[in-house]
């Protein structure tokens, strides 16, 4: 989704809260990864594997100039012929720790084999964000959680819908500008550079 389809939506949403919590949700993921220079870890369930965030958080890298967005997809399933930045199984959970980021995407409840990687990650030290259905389980384990109910859907709000707004919103520049018709142009500024820019070619 493009930058002016990304503000139409916005734009819709006012009303709903969802601009809003989902640039909490991006706040907490920007937090946790700009400091330590990285270490994003995405990891899907068993189900749903979280493409489309992955790309959209690394087209917001790119055009954001914040390549500590840029993601590891963490697949429950790999294949010999997968290209190595596709490569990456739930074996790398293991080895999660301190400084590190775990956004666990989970429409439905994560396997237990998933919880229990979490969890481990949790205790060596990695920070986890989860965006999904509200599984009790992984918002336990969550020190950020942002929660896609039935309800929502029902209402034309469903997880690709907020994984567009949070992608979005991670790579907003949110630094104060000092004068408001300087901080106009500068967002005028990057739109037009997001929209003529050419997407990465990773994905």
């Amino acid at each position: 989704m493009d930058a002016v389809r990304v503000a139409t939506l916005c734009e819709v949403l006012a009303g709903t809260g969802w601009p809003a919590e989902s640039r909490r949700f991006a706040g907490a993921l920007r937090a946790s990864v700009v400091p330590q220079g990285g270490g994003l870890l995405l990891v899907g369930t068993e189900a749903y594997e979280p493409w489309h965030l992955a790309a959209h958080l690394v087209d917001e890298a790119a055009w954001s100039g914040q390549p500590e967005l840029n993601p590891t997809l963490v697949r429950h399933r790999v294949r010999p012929e997968d290209p190595a930045h596709l490569a990456i199984g739930l074996g790398r959970l293991e080895a999660a720790g301190r400084g590190e980021t775990l956004l666990v995407v989970a429409p439905e409840r994560p396997g237990g084999g998933l919880l229990e990687r979490v969890s481990d990650a949790r205790r060596a030290g990695a920070t986890v964000l989860a965006l999904g259905g509200g599984d009790p389980e992984i918002g336990g384990l969550a020190h950020e959680t942002l929660t896609v109910l039935a309800s929502d859907e029902a209402r034309g709000v469903d997880l690709d819908t907020v994984q567009h707004l949070v992608s979005a919103a991670a790579g907003e520049n949110c630094l104060p500008a000092r004068r408001g018709r300087r901080r106009f142009r500068d967002r005028l500024s990057r739109l037009a550079d997001q929209l003529t820019a050419p997407p990465p070619a990773r994905w």
